[in-house]
C-alpha cells in the first residue's frame, strides 16, 4: 500500500482539490494534500522565504514544460510564504499584462498584483485594504504606548519610504488613509486604496481626491512594488513575494524592441536582487525552457541575462545546483507518480483507507496502461494524467456496479498535436502557441 496520513479530510478541501484536478487547473487550497517530490526545490525556495522575511531579498526563474507543474510548484511556494508571515501577489502575464509598456500593460500588471494580495489570514486574495488597516492599527498601538498622536507614530514610521523614488505620495495616501479612518470619513479611505491599487488614471484625479501630485503608471511599476515590500514589512508582515506565471507571454511578443524592454525590466530586477540592494521584496517568475533558452526570442537574446541565467558548467550528470536565478523543475519519476497518483485516490476517499475505490494493482495497471498509449510522457507532463485519473474515480464513485478493470480500458488518447487542437496552459486553458514539441497527450473517459 502507499503510505498515507491517517488524518481524514475536510469536505471542503477534497472537493476543491478533486473539482480543480478534473478541471486541469492547480488547486487554490489543498495543495499539500497532493504535493510529491520537488523536496530540494521547495528547499531552496524556503531559504529564500526565510531570507526575505530577515530583510533580503530574492529572485528565482521556474523553468518547466507545459504540464509539468510550474503553476502547482507556483501556488505551493505562496502558501508556504502566507504561512512564514509574508504577504503574496501573483498574476499571469497575457497581452495586457506586461512588466514594460507604454500603453497601460506594465499598470494593468500592477492592477492585478494589487487585486490577488494575499495574507495568511486572507489567502485568497483582496487583502490589500486588510494590510492597509493593519498598519494604522499598529500605529494606533504604538500611539498609545508612548502616549503622543498617531499622526505623529504614521509620519515617522512612513519617514523612510519618502526617500524612495514615489514614495513621498505614497507616504502621502497612506496618511489620507489614516485621516479617513480618524474621521469616519470612508470615502477618503477608499481614494487611498484605490491609489493604491493603481485605479487612478490621471494626475488630475489623484490631486482633486488626495492631494497628491502623481499616480501608479507604466513607468513607476516596478519602484512601487519596492515601496510596497517595504510597507508590508511596517506592517508587520515578513516582507512581500510576488509570483509572476506565463512569462512564455513576453517570449511571444512579436515586437523586438517591445521584448527587449520588459527582458531589461526583468535585468533590473534580476540585478536589484543579486547585488542586495532591495529589501523584504522576492519574486519567483514561470516559464518554459524555450522562454529562458531560446537565443533569437528568450532571455538568452539578452546578453547580460544570458551571463547571469547560464547554468553551472559544473551540474550535470546528475549533479545539480539550485543556488543559481534559475530552478528547472526535473521529471516526476515514475515512483513518483504512483505516489501522486496514490494521494489523489487518498483524497478522493476523504483520507479513509477503507473507501478506495482502486487498489494500488490499479494503480500499476493504470500507469502501465498510459506508458504503453504515449511512453515516458505520462509523467513527464503529469497534469492530463492525474486528469484522468480523477474522472476513473468519478465515474467509479457514481457506478459502482463496474470495476476499475472495465473502464481502464476506456481510456481513450487525443494527441494535441492535431493542428486543430491548442496545447494547454498550466490552467489547463488554451498556452496560444504551439506545443513543446513532446505532443501531450489528453485523456477522455
Amino acid at each position: 500500500m502507499t503510505d498515507q496520513p491517517t488524518a481524514t479530510i475536510r469536505p471542503r478541501e477534497r472537493d476543491a482539490v478533486l473539482q480543480s484536478l478534473r478541471a486541469g487547473v492547480v488547486p487554490r487550497t489543498g495543495q499539500y494534500l497532493i504535493q510529491v517530490g520537488r523536496a530540494a526545490e521547495v528547499k531552496a525556495l524556503l531559504s529564500d522565504i526565510e531570507r526575505i522575511g530577515e530583510g533580503g531579498s530574492g529572485v528565482r526563474f521556474v523553468i518547466g514544460q507545459y504540464g509539468a507543474g510550474k503553476t502547482f510548484f507556483l501556488q505551493l511556494v505562496r502558501a508556504i510564504a502566507l504561512e512564514k508571515r509574508l504577504v503574496t501577489a501573483h498574476a499571469d502575464l497575457n497581452p495586457d499584462r506586461r512588466l514594460h509598456a507604454t500603453d497601460g500593460q506594465a499598470r494593468g500588471l500592477y492592477q492585478e498584483l494589487m487585486r490577488n494580495v494575499a495574507t495568511r489570514a486572507r489567502p485568497d486574495g483582496g487583502a490589500l485594504a486588510s494590510v492597509v488597516e493593519r498598519f494604522v492599527t499598529t500605529a494606533l498601538n504604538e500611539a498609545r504606548e508612548k502616549s503622543v498622536s498617531p499622526e505623529i507614530v504614521i509620519r515617522e514610521r512612513l519617514g523612510a519610504l519618502s526617500e524612495m523614488v514615489g514614495g513621498y505620495d505614497f507616504a502621502e495616501v497612506i496618511a489620507c488613509y489614516w485621516r479617513g479612518h480618524d474621521a469616519g470619513d470612508e470615502t477618503l479611505k477608499s481614494n487611498a486604496v484605490r491609489w493604491l491599487r493603481a485605479e487612478f488614471s490621471t494626475k488630475t484625479d489623484a490631486r482633486r481626491a488626495l492631494g497628491v501630485r502623481s499616480i501608479i503608471d507604466d513607468d513607476n511599476f516596478y519602484d512601487h512594488l519596492k515601496l510596497f515590500a517595504r510597507f508590508v514589512a511596517l506592517a508587520g508582515f515578513g516582507g512581500l513575494l510576488v509570483c509572476l506565471d506565463e512569462l512564455v507571454n513576453l517570449y511571444k511578443l512579436a515586437s523586438a524592441r517591445a521584448r527587449s524592454s520588459n527582458y531589461e525590466q526583468i535585468l533590473r530586477i534580476l540585478n536589484d536582487s543579486l547585488q542586495g540592494s532591495e529589501s523584504k521584496l522576492g519574486f519567483v517568475l514561470g516559464g518554459t525552457p524555450e522562454f529562458l533558452l531560446d537565443p533569437r526570442r528568450g532571455l538568452y537574446s539578452y546578453p547580460a541575462l544570458q551571463s547571469r541565467l547560464a547554468e553551472n558548467t559544473f551540474a550535470g550528470d546528475g549533479l545539480v545546483d539550485l543556488a543559481g536565478p534559475v530552478i528547472r523543475l526535473a521529471n516526476l519519476s515514475p515512483e513518483d507518480l504512483f505516489v501522486l497518483l496514490g494521494k489523489v485516490r487518498h483524497v478522493h476517499a476523504s483520507g479513509r483507507a477503507e473507501a478506495y475505490l482502486i487498489p494500488d494493482d490499479g494503480l500499476h495497471a493504470f500507469m502501465e496502461h498510459c506508458q504503453k498509449r504515449i511512453g515516458e510522457q505520462y509523467f513527464r507532463t503529469p497534469r492530463n494524467t492525474i486528469k484522468a485519473f480523477a474522472d476513473l474515480l468519478a465515474v467509479l464513485e457514481q457506478n459502482p456496479t463496474i470495476s476499475w478493470q472495465e473502464l481502464l480500458g476506456r481510456v481513450e488518447l487525443r494527441d494535441e498535436r492535431n493542428p486543430d487542437l491548442e496545447p494547454l496552459d498550466d490552467r489547463g486553458g488554451s498556452a496560444g502557441g504551439g506545443d513543446d514539441g513532446d505532443g501531450l497527450a489528453t485523456f477522455k473517459l
